[in-house]
């Protein structure tokens, strides 16, 4: 199952992107995340697996804050994005959103253009003076998308008629025009077929290059395909995190085993 695509060594030299410290969750009295420690690496492909409900899909939504639109949600602890605290009063959440990018389960194109899909951020950030800025930044995150190709000479047709996995290439190529340093994924190939799933993974693979890229996933095969790092969260408890070599040949603690063995899902 294990793909040693990347060797660890190259992740150990990588600093630290993400710290979260005693991280606790609440959904009015449902304690949903449990004091969860963690260190997310930059320039690093993190997968979050475990059952469904374990609470890996909320973790991650507090990682750009996407928790702060749930009226009956709270969440504890410190989560530190390049040393600085991202619960502050201080953080714009808009502006935090620009640097952490999100791509969710069913792909989700504004009902625009393919051009203004892209152009949406970096035009409500201001990162462009002018059109011609505008079009570089498009072109640019269309090919960091993976896209370019298959949508250059239609950039004003509707994004909401490409294919699915057209579509959750558009929005990853949306998510990294705001140049993000780090983006989530929140299952981001459920939705597609299997050649699309491979054309996302393979882009994942490269957006490492540059992002910290932080994926949850129900698919432990994805998981290992594509990630440097794996978190297993089981009822709200982050149980074991390491290198996903270990976590998937030799996980120390037996809950990670039964769940990766199939005895517990």
């Amino acid at each position: 199952m294990y793909d040693a695509r990347h060797t660890e060594a190259q992740v150990d030299q990588t600093e630290t992107k993400i710290s979260a410290k005693g991280v606790q969750v609440y959904y009015g009295d449902t304690h949903a995340i449990k004091d969860v420690d963690v260190e997310i690496a930059d320039k690093t492909v993190t997968a979050f697996i475990g059952p469904s409900g374990c609470g890996k899909s909320t973790f991650l939504r507090c990682l750009n804050r996407m928790n702060d639109t749930i009226d009956i949600c709270r969440v504890q602890g410190d989560i530190l994005i390049d040393g600085e605290d991202i619960y502050d009063r201080r953080v714009d959440p808009v502006q935090l959103r620009a640097k952490v990018g999100m791509v969710f389960q069913k792909p989700n194109p504004f009902p625009k253009s393919i051009y203004d899909n892209i152009a949406y951020g970096p035009r409500i950030h201001g990162l462009a003076k002018n059109k011609a800025d505008l079009d570089v930044i498009v072109e640019k995150s269309l090919r960091r998308g993976a896209i370019w190709n298959e949508v250059k000479d239609r950039l004003h047709a509707p994004g909401t008629g490409l294919s699915g996995g057209q579509q959750q290439r558009l929005c990853i190529a949306r998510a990294i025009a705001t140049e993000p340093e780090v983006l989530l994924m929140d299952e981001p190939c459920s939705a597609l077929d299997p050649i699309a799933t491979a054309q996302v993974e393979e882009l994942i693979d490269e957006l490492r290059l540059d992002y910290s890229v932080v994926i949850v996933t129900h698919s432990m095969q994805q998981a290992a395909r594509v990630s440097q790092k794996t978190a297993f969260f089981h009822l709200g408890n982050l149980v074991e995190f390491d290198d996903t070599t270990k976590i998937f040949t030799n996980p120390e603690d037996p809950r990670t085993e039964s769940y990766i063995t199939g005895r517990i899902g």
